[in-house]
């Protein structure tokens, strides 16, 4: 049980609001949207408190007009209902008269509850940590209404609630200017790092090694004609060995049912230093899907570790979390990982992060990988190379050019991930750069994690200002102040009065 503050109030969220569900999907068509119009907000319209409307979602004012019981009020609360918890904001003056949207709800305030008091209190963390958990749905996750409408809430007095938003939006904005130099900080720092992979991948940080004296004398095509008799010795002995086992000996012309990797589009592509040339990945890589996540996966018998999207960051790996999946015969030798293999995201909802990748660093025996990563397993030529030419501007604007776009969602390819194009010096200058490339970007790592950790600090202290807010902690009471009880005892009043009016009209009516 909680401990109620002096002059506060428990109460029910429905006690204390009127909640409007936005209209359903079916009371807009196409026709309906124009450029222009009355802007529509959904929760991908909120972020940090703000309504931030999408030119492409809005519509007439004739169908404004339709929807008018949806329409905004100076002082709503439109509160995401679809995805992620916690997205809501006070409409402004400016925003009167906009539409909530079918993912979003109005939550309006009673007489003597302040706007900005419950923006905060629904964003506040233990609000959206309970939502979050009685939310329904598996594919997006939907707002349970009536658990929101029995939320319990703790309400102090009217002038209270001022000093603690006043008091609120004094730290938080400090906070927020913190915050905002951090992430310039951050951008800074994937800029020097953008830099570094481009003089890599470019030949920039190893122009003084190639002006040197004494090199040897396999070139990036020499490599490449290396790579490619590689390939094909690998998958002969690969055929020869599933004869072997078969018992049967090589059908005349079996060599000739080899398939060729895929050559390099050369249209378009820039020049490149001296001894090197270009390659397609599917000539520098064996290339393979991974797995679907299926009911029959679930992990009983032959349960093994399974990386997803989540895994694999640009450039880096996140193992805190690992999966489990289900394996059955042969698949863990025919798709266990190998350190060295390179993990290619194949989907994502954002063009920017399509395509990131990481190198895999072996730390966990026989992982495997889902299907909505690539692996690309190189062959004689440095995995973290080609992670790095990726990973470059000029990798993922090579990437981002070839995603498809279903739904939403961006998604890659075996076939269009081994079409992509890579740079290829000789081997030695190949470590060299990774050798300079790694000592470099070791001196910016520390600062990346510091930033990330003043970030964490940052969320952290947000989230404890919230907390205390609502839990009576932030401002002092004041016992001469009217208490919320009154408060509250008003409000049923009203809404008493309210429906006596509503019915005594429908009485007339009928």
């Amino acid at each position: 049980m909680r401990e109620v503050p002096s002059g506060w109030e428990s109460a029910k969220l429905k006690d204390v609001v009127e909640l409007r569900t936005g209209p359903f999907g079916s009371s807009l068509h196409q026709h309906d949207y124009v450029d222009g119009g009355i802007p529509i907000v959904n929760p991908m319209h909120i972020e940090n408190g703000r309504i931030n409307p999408s030119q492409k979602h809005r519509v007439s004012q004739e169908t404004a007009e339709r929807l008018n019981e949806f329409r905004l009020d100076f002082g709503d609360v439109v509160l995401g209902r679809r995805g992620e918890m916690g997205r809501c904001a006070v409409v402004q003056a400016t925003q009167v008269g906009w539409l909530c949207g079918t993912g979003s709800l109005i939550v309006r305030p009673r007489q003597g509850i302040a706007s900005d008091f419950l923006q905060g209190l629904l964003s506040s963390d233990a609000v959206v940590k309970h939502l979050t958990a009685e939310a329904v749905g598996t594919t997006m996750v939907n707002l349970n209404q009536r658990i929101l409408l029995d939320l319990d809430v703790l309400i102090p007095p009217c002038k209270e609630q001022a000093r603690i938003i006043e008091k609120l939006e004094e730290l938080l904005s400090d906070l927020d200017a913190g915050v905002a130099e951090l992430k310039a900080a951050q951008r800074k720092l994937a800029q020097y790092r953008q830099s570094l992979l481009k003089a890599a991948v470019e030949g920039a940080l190893t122009a003084d090694w190639r002006a040197a004296p004494g090199k040897p004398q396999e070139t990036g095509a020499d490599l490449l004609q290396r790579i490619l008799r590689e390939r094909r010795a690998r998958w002969e002995q690969k055929q020869l060995a599933k004869f072997a086992e078969q018992g049967t000996a090589p059908p005349k012309g079996w060599r000739a049912k080899y398939s060729e990797p895929v050559a390099p589009d050369l249209a378009d592509l820039p020049p490149l230093p001296d001894g090197w040339t270009w390659a397609s990945l599917d000539q520098l890589a064996e290339i393979q899907g991974g797995i679907q996540k299926q009911p029959s996966r679930a992990p009983v018998a032959n349960r093994y570790p399974f990386l997803r999207v989540a895994n694999v960051a640009r450039g880096h790996l996140k193992l805190d979390e690992i999966h489990e999946i289900e394996l059955f015969e042969g698949e863990l030798e025919r798709l266990a990982l190998q350190k060295g293999d390179i993990l290619v995201v194949e989907g994502n909802g954002s063009l920017t992060e399509i395509g990131r990748c990481a190198l895999w660093d072996g730390s966990i025996e026989n992982a495997v990988h889902q299907n909505h990563l690539i692996r690309a397993r190189p062959v004689l030529v440095k995995g973290e190379f080609i992670e790095a030419w990726l990973n470059s501007l000029r990798g993922i604007q090579r990437m981002t050019a070839l995603a498809a776009t279903t739904s939403g969602l961006y998604t890659l390819s075996v076939g269009k991930i081994s079409k992509i194009p890579v740079p290829l010096p000789p081997l030695s200058e190949q470590d060299v750069a990774m050798e300079s490339l790694a000592a470099t970007l070791a001196e910016s790592r520390g600062q990346v994690a510091a930033t990330e950790r003043s970030l964490k600090q940052a969320a952290a202290q947000r989230k404890n200002l919230l907390k205390a807010a609502f839990a009576g902690q932030l401002v002092p009471q004041d016992l001469d102040e009217e208490p919320a009880s009154e408060l509250l005892a008003r409000i049923r009043a009203e809404r008493a009065s309210n429906n006596g009016s509503t019915q005594r009209r429908r009485r007339k009516t009928s």
